[in-house]
């Protein structure tokens, strides 16, 4: 069974645990799995995420605010939160997936989470699965710049860095980790005019260079 410290970091607690197992469920471990789950909690979580942006910046356009909706709800952003909630060791895999680091694998936290979602909506209804979507959330939200208009790190640090008549950034792989089907990659992002070296890593050479390049963003906007 999930585990009680799951329940607690989501701030949700089942009342139906079949609902919950089903969530954690991948179709290589057994059925039900957690396809059709995943389909309803993309669902919900779409509603609740576009509502909050619409309450928070009325001044956005049906344009601006579908691509901040985009990013908020995409594969990068929903495998961080799972990764966050450490909700791969509570997944149930098959043999295989076990072996190929299923539990650490992007697409299928995303999934599991979006499922989690689908189930805590029939199990507790819209306004409890608001309420968690939103503690969930808050982090991701709290970061929103509406200025930014949903552009990925690495090209507001280039245009940060252009507006300063600044190089551009230097990446560099530094390290390979895993084997082939489960890599995680770490790269440098230099930036020699500000002095500034900062690191990061993901299971792709371009979502680590885009975590390098936040921090980096991060640590230039306040140079």
């Amino acid at each position: 069974m999930p585990s009680e410290a799951l329940s607690a970091r989501l701030g949700y607690s089942f009342r139906d645990a079949g609902l919950l197992r089903q969530a954690l469920t991948h179709r290589s471990h057994s059925t039900p799995h957690n396809e059709r789950l995943e389909f309803l909690g993309d669902a919900v979580l779409n509603c609740v995420i576009a509502g909050v942006l619409y309450e928070r910046f009325p001044e956005l356009s049906e344009g601006h605010l579908s691509r901040l909706r985009a990013n908020l709800v995409n594969q990068d952003a929903l495998s961080r939160l799972a990764i966050e909630l450490d909700l791969g060791a509570e997944l149930r895999l098959g043999e295989g997936e076990l072996k190929s680091g299923g539990s650490r694998r992007p697409s299928i936290l995303a999934d599991a989470l979006e499922a989690l979602l689908g189930a805590m909506f029939l199990d507790g209804g819209f306004d409890r699965t608001l309420v968690a979507i939103h503690q969930l959330y808050a982090p991701l939200l709290d970061e929103i710049d509406p200025h930014e208009l949903g552009k990925d790190p690495k090209t507001l640090l280039q245009e940060h860095l252009q507006a300063r008549r600044l190089s551009l950034p230097q990446y560099t792989v530094v390290n390979v980790r895993g084997e082939a089907h489960a890599q995680r990659f770490q790269v440098e992002c230099f930036i020699p005019e500000l002095d500034i070296r900062t690191l990061g890593e993901g299971p792709s050479r371009r979502s680590a260079e885009q975590s390098a390049a936040r921090f980096a963003y991060e640590m230039a906007a306040h140079s």
